[in-house]
């Protein structure tokens, strides 16, 4: 059913915008979630936390006029609950059908797709080249890309279509020109905001070594070459090639203080191998990480700050609230980073989650084999990012 075909509850209930029911979840408060939507969904990408108590019964449950006892002894009746599904429909309608039972109900306001247009804008304090950088945050899928701004000037790393319009309004609003819209690779996860930005006088770059997987519209954007740099008011950015992830896997080197490492290296994991040759081509990919690890990241100077495009539930933020750490901190905490090649080989094969959702479909619309409207796109990115090699943390181990 959409969400227009569910009747208007007799009951009203109150709706909790996305935002802040993230405020909850964040500041540690008991936070207790109905989610209706079906199984498969809520297995495959749901609203979790330590606070967080979730519980499953899709919406059909509760189309009849007498609802089974056991789906309502499922649902908390000593607490408030939360209801949430897709896109708000589903959820206001069981929120309402409880309401009347005397349950202390409200529903998520837009449902997932509410939770999924969340986007967070935190300063990297620790941060100390030239100008300010701040870290977005997307938390329902656990996207992030960084914005460095100096001097009227500004540059967008790893940028998502959906938001392209607040990059535009956040740099007007900073008075700054968003001058650099960088790619650090064709992403698997997410679509790309580069080429709506380009379209908006920004000017898009895409690393050239990912020009060979494919790209369509290559000869409109810039694509540096290893070791290129762009400036940005007085901070300088450096294209640094580090295949692995993908062969085309580009980082940079932000005023020789943050390495932006798209999905090369995250403050939990590794990079997983098998996205771009599948998975009899992950093998000779995991070498080509170990290698680019050990010989372009690794080599950086221990308080040079690495930020990936993405963290996972297991991820620890820094004190500032941004997923960043120093490389000595990594290589202290993390032993895949200190591992001979055949042990790296062996644990990052070992541990690989499900790759993501729709990702070859995403994958052909970042290389402009696929076209597709701004509602197709934020649905084809709905879900988890999975672009890490392990499905828990490998930080502290």
């Amino acid at each position: 059913m959409n969400a227009e075909d569910f009747p208007t509850p007799d009951v009203e209930v109150e709706s909790v915008a996305p935002e802040t029911l993230k405020d909850r979840i964040d500041a540690g408060e008991a936070v207790t979630l109905l989610d209706a939507r079906m199984s498969s969904d809520y297995e495959e990408w749901r609203i979790d936390g330590e606070n967080v108590d979730s519980v499953n019964v899709p919406y059909f449950e509760f189309l009849e006029d007498d609802i089974d006892d056991e789906v309502l002894d499922a649902i908390p009746s000593d607490r408030e609950v939360t209801v949430l599904c897709a896109k708000g429909g589903a959820s206001e309608y069981v929120a309402g059908t409880l309401a009347e039972r005397g349950y202390d109900v409200n529903h998520l306001e837009d449902g997932m797709n509410g939770w999924a247009s969340i986007y967070d804008a935190v300063e990297v304090t620790d941060y100390d080249g030239a100008g300010t950088l701040l870290q977005y945050q997307r938390p329902s899928s656990g996207c992030l890309g960084y914005l460095l701004y100096d001097d009227g000037e500004a540059a967008i790393i790893d940028p998502l279509r959906a938001f392209t319009e607040r990059y535009l309004d956040d740099a007007a609003d900073l008075g700054v020109d968003l001058t650099y819209a960088l790619d650090t690779h064709i992403h698997a996860d997410h679509i790309s905001g580069v080429r709506e930005l380009d379209a908006a006088g920004v000017e898009g770059v895409i690393p050239e070594p990912a020009v060979d997987r494919g790209v369509t519209y290559a000869d409109e954007l810039t694509t540096p070459a290893d070791g290129d740099t762009f400036t940005v008011g007085d901070a300088t950015i450096e294209a640094v090639h580090t295949p692995g992830h993908t062969t085309g896997m580009t980082s940079y080197l932000v005023d020789d203080s943050l390495l932006a490492t798209g999905d090369g290296l995250f403050v939990e994991s590794v990079a997983r191998p098998d996205l771009e040759e599948g998975d009899e081509g992950a093998p000779d990919a995991a070498r080509m990480l170990y290698e680019t690890l050990q010989e372009r990241v690794l080599t950086l100077p221990d308080e040079t700050l690495v930020g990936g495009a993405h963290f996972s539930d297991a991820a620890v933020p820094a004190d500032d609230g941004t997923y960043v750490a120093p490389i000595g901190d990594l290589v202290a905490e993390m032993d895949a980073l200190t591992m001979d090649e055949d042990e790296f080989v062996d644990l990052i094969l070992s541990d690989m989650p499900p790759r993501p959702a729709n990702y070859e479909d995403i994958i052909a619309t970042n290389l402009g084999q696929n076209a597709v409207d701004d509602e197709e796109a934020f649905t084809l990115e709905l879900g988890p990012n999975n672009c890490a090699a392990s499905q828990e943390s490998l930080a502290g181990d």
